[in-house]
């Protein structure tokens, strides 16, 4: 494997939630244990558990694995870090700002950026702190702090000043009010993170477009500061050898195949290895050790029953065509079809012959190409997310960027990159769309976080200015965050995988939108194996996992659910994407 070749004292695994980076990072920590090496594991990843996996309890601090030779642990809460950092920020203010100041600051602290920033507070120590290095050969991070945050760690200025001036929206710049003390330490640690003597990057992706495109974009942001030196793993391979037994494995094999040869160009030079997929959970020693080994891999038989009653899509269609108009929201992380089953409820709609408007921010635009063509009843559109955050940008620098210095322009243009930043910026292009939901059926692919709307709602511009305008004058109005708390007006629906990573953050975006007022409607659980019939005893294995997630969707996070097999051949144009609505339709 290349990225274990002369590995430096640090090594980080970075990607998209799903693709592996806990059960890499174990087996990497184990692989260099064995040799001898003396490892520390650290864990900042909020959907990965280290201590299930070993089969142990760790917590947040260093714990010796008994079991491996050489090999101790850390689980670094994130989001324990990031309310005790709340805290710090919003205590001395409490009792002496107005509840609404400090609601507001609290909202401005909820999301994904303090959380991050948080737990780099947290692991900085184990980065400079010369004596804990001493006593370990290698230590290994379970997720990587973003390009965006390592920037926004490097800037100059005063953050705390800016933020109290009002320069910004504080979308990213909130979180680094309390860092200012500690400004040499964190600039310390990044310098660590950028020489390749010291560190080593990790880029984690599958072989799917969605997972491919993180890791450049994340690739292109980490360059941009100067880690140059970036290793990738392509996880979860599909064997060829397990084409020769079945339909389905020789169709995800041309798939994958065909994906890779069409890797973005950033990508290409990177020293890059390929693991196969697996058939069992990595959990546990035999298991993480065949990761890196898989030659001693044996998979045995495993004939599974599929439970014949797992709700279809087609279940759903009957209560969302019953108003015969409203917004349809898919929402989930990228990946897991939200486009592809968007496309699939807005053309069973229009075959209703009801009126649809599909409408979607994916950069690629893949519904349009999944659509194969005009689709009576139903029109299409497509936001371009780079070019309405460009405008939103330019926007913000115009205004509020207008009278800063050099420094606080810098500071202010980084905060901008967020991604809390498209998200308000695609929501505002959306926006002017939503009102069509009164008359005919809108349905959106991709969607802002709750914590995004909550932003927009407490740094207020529309929906507070909305309604002191018309409450004053006595009128009725309807705001867009109004149309998607209110369940008559707005179904949202969660789409996510049968794996544990895609369920768990499912879940965690089903409390972010509950904080903002807005109950998922209902959740799909999208490309399953289960449903599929697999002959490939791999696939038969990896279908007989699902189960358990797809139980904890429809016993723990849902009440409402339905259950899409994975198909033979991408689901494009209108057949392929009306056989998505029901399980009978699965390949067989």
């Amino acid at each position: 494997m290349k990225f274990l070749e002369q590995t430096p004292a640090f090594l980080f695994f970075t990607g998209k939630g799903g693709v592996g980076k806990t059960s890499l990072a174990c087996a990497t920590a184990i692989y260099l244990a064995d040799l001898g090496k003396r490892v520390l594991l650290v864990s900042t990843d909020p959907a990965s558990n280290v201590g299930q996996v070993f089969g142990i309890t760790i917590g947040n601090h260093i714990t010796p694995v008994s079991a491996v030779a050489n090999l101790s642990a850390l689980e670094i809460d994130p989001q324990a870090a990031a309310q005790i950092y709340r805290d710090k920020i919003v205590g001395p203010v409490r009792g002496v700002l107005p509840d609404a100041v400090v609601n507001s600051i609290e909202e401005q602290l909820s999301g994904a950026c303090t959380t991050e920033i948080a737990a780099f507070d947290e692991f900085t120590g184990l980065l400079t702190n010369q004596t804990l290095i001493s006593q370990f050969d290698n230590i290994i991070f379970d997720t990587a702090p973003t390009g965006h945050t390592i920037r926004m760690l490097q800037l100059p200025g005063a953050w705390s000043d800016f933020l109290e001036e009002g320069k910004g929206d504080a979308s990213c710049l909130g979180p680094l009010a309390g860092l200012e003390k500690q400004r040499e330490q964190y600039h310390a640690a990044v310098d660590a993170l950028a020489d390749p003597q010291r560190t080593r990057m990790v880029l984690v992706a599958r072989a799917q477009t969605a997972a491919l495109r993180e890791a450049a974009r994340t690739h292109e942001e980490l360059a941009a500061i100067g880690f140059q030196h970036q290793y990738l793993v392509i996880n979860g391979v599909m064997p060829e050898a397990e084409a020769a037994h079945d339909k389905l494995a020789a169709a995800i094999v041309q798939r994958e195949q065909t994906t890779l040869s069409a890797m973005p160009a950033v990508l290409v030079d990177a020293p890059t290895d390929h693991i196969p997929l697996l058939g069992f959970n990595l959990v546990g020693l035999p298991a993480l050790r065949a990761l890196l080994n898989i030659s001693s891999v044996e998979i045995p038989p495993c004939e599974i029953t599929v439970t014949p009653n797992f709700p279809d899509l087609s279940s759903l269609i009957d209560d969302l065509a019953a108003d015969g108009h409203g917004l349809i929201m898919t929402m989930g992380k990228g990946g897991v079809g939200k486009t592809t089953v968007a496309a699939a409820l807005a053309v069973e709609l229009a075959r209703r012959g009801h009126a649809v408007h599909l409408t979607t921010s994916d950069p690629a635009a893949h519904v349009l190409a999944a659509l194969g063509g005009d689709v009576e009843n139903m029109s299409v559109s497509r936001i371009d997310p780079q070019a309405a955050t460009e405008a939103y940008r330019a926007q913000v620098m115009a205004s509020k960027g207008k009278h800063l210095d050099d420094a606080g322009r810098a500071l202010l243009e980084e905060d901008l990159r967020s991604p809390c930043t498209e998200e308000i910026a695609v929501f505002q292009a959306f926006s002017r769309v939503i009102r069509e939901a009164g008359k005919k059926f809108v349905v959106m692919d991709t969607a802002p976080t709750g914590h995004t709307l909550l932003l927009l709602d407490a740094t207020g511009a529309y929906h507070r200015e909305i309604a002191r305008q018309m409450e004053s004058a006595g009128m009725r109005f309807n705001t867009p965050m109004m149309q998607l708390q209110d369940p008559e007006q707005t179904k949202v629906i969660i789409v996510t995988l049968a794996e544990t990573t895609p369920v768990l953050e499912a879940a965690g975006l089903q409390h972010d939108l509950r904080r903002a007022g807005i109950e998922p409607w209902a959740w799909v659980i999208n490309n399953s194996l289960a449903l599929a019939h697999p002959s490939s005893p791999l696939l038969q294995q990896r279908a007989h996992n699902e189960l358990a997630q797809i139980q904890a969707v429809s016993e723990q996070h849902a009440t409402r659910w339905a259950v899409i097999a994975l198909q033979e051949q991408e689901p494009v144009g209108v057949a392929r994407l009306q056989a998505l609505l029901r399980n009978d339709a699965a390949v067989k």
